[in-house]
């Protein structure tokens, strides 16, 4: 009998299991991405919605004064409604200050609705909730676009279309991350949601240079694309999105393979082999999260302690005042208000701070601010790894924090060249961000003193990532009111605020030093019972 080829051999491997989760894993990406491609187009077309004018009111001064000597034309006339200064209402000198409106808009309107996201969403089929969340994201995405093609210059209509998708767009996040939490468990949770959350930079990057593409030619495509994309992730998951492995009746069942398909759950087999050999020996907590990683543990009870439930099912939702009282909950959410502050502030003015410090057009500076989210894959990678390798999430956030506090400063005036500031800084200030998000959200929403609820999840991460978005609304606000009086204004500003992020983790951080692997309760050993 022939030999298998190699590549048929490395796909019987994995288990069907395993197929299943890899596949979760990457359209649960997708998914999440796209909404963040949805949120980019805004902050590229800043620059287009009212361009850099100093260079067109010098032209027109000389250009005068030679009319008045040799007695030429007067200067072309524009279109009603437009001027040399961009797109009314935004070409006024009050600009600034109706972007900044503009992103308060959507991150106060989400940051309101994450809080009842979460809660509705852990009462309805995750499948159903996120398809009608990203159908009618894309909707108002492409709606906020269609104000170019029908010459609509109401600032009211943006507001609106800008509100209402940040409402909608509150059903992704809750719902990606109890999925996710659904089908892997707690080993190596810092590492897998590090690289599964780069799906943060991945979208801002794919958005910027949809934007970017038409931003200068025709701005309303910068919308009405990306919003097609996500209505189209929309229909692609309610075709294909699993909630839970019981869905696809994925054991949990620790069973003896064939030769061909030895896999991680062959080995956690002989695993429980040496768990048995080895009763006097606490557990390692990183094996008892990989054995019940399903859900439904099959391990003896000699052996580990099994907390109570099935993977979600019978069990009654956690309550909103429930939730706080998780340890580490109302900390790890306060930090992230700031640190959101600061990462959302780069994600809706950086282009546009590009533009007036470098003088670049519109294009060019949407394309550069990519090397910030550039940095913050690498970032949010390596802050799931350290927080894997040192079992402690709050003191990686806090050290992440404090370097990035000198580079406040920021690209075009520090000594290093602006693109390795921009990927520096993405890096760590996309970092802790995106570890409290990712891996200490899905850490405190299956706390051990929730005894197995694990309807919890959803609740929980919507809390702190809605409390996140207070932050996110604040910074770009803030921004807004701040950049007119000079844009190192801005930058102590989100030097503050990453001090104030740091300062709400300083108990936590004292606690894990003091107690290692305590400050979200899941890395504490558990012994034999």
């Amino acid at each position: 009998m022939a030999r298998l080829p190699a590549g048929i051999r490395f796909i019987i491997s994995f288990s069907r299991d395993q197929w299943y989760r890899a596949f979760i894993f990457i359209l649960t990406f997708l998914l999440y991405a796209s909404f963040h491609l949805s949120r980019k187009p805004i902050s590229i077309v800043k620059g287009e919605l009212h361009k850099y004018c100093t260079a067109w009111d010098e032209a027109d001064v000389r250009f005068s004064s030679q009319n008045r000597k040799s007695g030429s034309a007067a200067p072309h006339q524009l279109p009603d409604n437009e001027t040399d200064c961009g797109w009314a209402p935004f070409d006024k000198n009050n600009y600034q200050q109706l972007l900044g409106a503009l992103d308060y808009s959507f991150l106060c309107a989400y940051a309101v609705g994450m809080y009842l996201s979460g809660i509705i969403g852990e009462r309805l089929p995750i499948r159903y909730y996120l398809t009608f969340g990203m159908l009618a994201s894309g909707a108002f995405t492409a709606l906020f676009g269609l104000g170019y093609f029908y010459n609509i210059h109401s600032f009211g209509f943006y507001v609106v279309t800008q509100v209402i998708n940040g409402l909608v767009q509150t059903t992704g996040w809750p719902s990606v991350v109890t999925c996710l939490g659904n089908w892997f468990g707690k080993g190596r949770r810092g590492l897998i949601m590090g690289v599964w959350n780069s799906h943060t930079s991945v979208g801002n990057i794919l958005g910027s240079l949809i934007a970017g593409y038409w931003v200068s030619t025709c701005w309303g495509l910068s919308f009405v694309v990306p919003g097609a994309i996500v209505a189209a992730m929309g229909i692609v998951c309610f075709l294909f999105l699993i909630e839970h492995p019981k869905d696809v009746r994925c054991s949990s069942t620790l069973v003896t393979h064939s030769k061909g398909y030895e896999n991680g759950t062959n080995r956690l087999r002989l695993q429980k082999q040496i768990l048995k050999s080895e009763k006097n020996k606490p557990l390692d907590p990183e094996m008892q999260c990989l054995l019940l990683s399903d859900g439904k543990g099959s391990i003896h009870p000699n052996h580990v302690v099994i907390l109570p439930g099935d993977g979600g099912s019978g069990t009654a939702a956690i309550s909103f005042t429930g939730a706080l009282k998780i340890p580490g909950v109302i900390e790890f959410s306060l930090c992230l208000l700031f640190a959101k502050l600061v990462s959302y502030t780069f994600l809706f003015w950086l282009p546009l701070y590009i533009t007036n410090v470098d003088h670049l057009d519109a294009k060019k500076a949407g394309e550069l601010s990519t090397l910030f989210d550039v940095g913050g894959i690498f970032g949010g990678i390596l802050a799931g790894v350290i927080s894997d390798r040192l079992e402690k999430r709050a003191s990686t956030c806090g050290l992440m924090l404090l370097l990035a506090a000198p580079t406040g400063t920021f690209p075009f005036s520090a000594p290093l060249p602006p693109t390795a500031m921009l990927l520096l800084s993405g890096a760590l200030v996309s970092g802790p961000y995106a570890l409290i998000t990712t891996a200490v959200s899905a850490d405190l929403g299956t706390h051990k003193s929730l005894k197995g609820n694990a309807h919890a999840l959803s609740t929980v991460t919507a809390i702190i990532d809605g409390t996140g978005s207070v932050g996110a609304a604040l910074g770009p606000l803030l921004a807004g009111l701040l950049s007119p009086s000079g844009w190192s204004n801005v930058f102590y500003m989100l030097m503050f605020a990453d001090a104030c992020a740091l300062l709400f983790l300083i108990r936590l951080i004292h606690k894990e030093l003091s107690c290692p692997g305590s400050a979200t309760g899941d890395q504490v050993p558990f012994k034999e019972q």
